[in-house]
């Protein structure tokens, strides 16, 4: 067990990170969008306006793929969770390069840059999907989650996986500007195999057991099993999900040590 010292410190040590976490979210977001305007609400305006515009498309269907499954918060979270996905992700390349100069800061970290992104994206990802859900359920297109803490938990894993990705893609493209170029295309690429807009029990064999290896595909069953009644986990493997995520966390962290060594403040 920690001795009482070792526990003031470890504490100490957390209340400092956590400072310098939320100071690096707060010059994100004022690098970002500024004060003018809405400001810091364009955090939420921007992914709602391109989820939203997606889920109108949708809104003169009545179809129901399910018993319960509507295409609007079908569309909604589809797409809402593919956003925080791309957006970690795209965003990852200018991290280093943009953010070089607070190294000379010692409690600064590569890490602390990174992680500063990903919360912002997850804070506007939880707060788009709300006020649409909301919105459409206040119209009639949609109903409430069903499994709120399910939906929150896919949020949260995709949360993870784009994580640990960012800190691998930071790294790599650090070095090499070329990868940088395949960025934005391989993320829309991803989009159509990616399970935001379909659900692994209508595609047939053997695509089917292809496509769930993909964590994202996972993660959006577990996002529509939140959303709707009718929502199944039966294609959704955790310990393949927690596997996969830790995998990324450990290469990303391991990453970003060795394109530390070579910043030259």
């Amino acid at each position: 067990m920690l001795s009482a010292s070792e526990l003031r410190a470890f504490w100490r040590g957390w209340d400092n990170q956590r400072h310098v976490i939320g100071a690096l979210m707060m010059r994100e977001l004022h690098t970002r969008y500024g004060r003018e305007n809405i400001g810091y609400l364009w955090m939420i305006a921007e992914p709602m306006l391109l989820a939203g515009a997606v889920a109108a498309i949708h809104a003169g269907e009545r179809t129901h793929f399910g018993s319960d499954i509507r295409s609007v918060p079908f569309a909604i979270i589809g797409y809402g969770i593919f956003i925080l996905f791309r957006s970690v992700i795209t965003r990852a390349e200018s991290t280093i390069d943009s953010n070089k100069t607070l190294l000379f800061h010692r409690m600064v970290t590569l890490h602390d840059m990174l992680t500063a992104r990903a919360l912002i994206e997850g804070a506007s990802t939880v707060c788009t999907l709300a006020i649409l859900l909301l919105f459409a359920t206040a119209l009639g297109f949609a109903d409430l989650p069903v499994r709120p803490m399910a939906l929150l938990g896919a949020i949260f894993f995709m949360l993870w996986l784009s994580f640990g990705l960012s800190m691998v893609i930071a790294a790599v493209t650090y070095d090499n500007k070329l990868i940088t170029k395949f960025i934005h295309p391989v993320t829309y690429l991803l989009m159509p195999a990616s399970g935001a807009f379909f659900q692994l029990q209508w595609i047939p064999e053997p695509y089917r057991t292809l496509l769930s290896w993909l964590p994202l595909t996972q993660i959006f069953e577990l996002a529509r099993y939140g959303q709707f009644e009718s929502g199944t986990l039966a294609y959704v493997d955790f310990p393949y999900l927690l596997g996969s995520n830790l995998l990324l966390l450990f290469a990303g962290l391991v990453a970003l040590k060795i394109v530390r060594r070579r910043l030259h403040l």
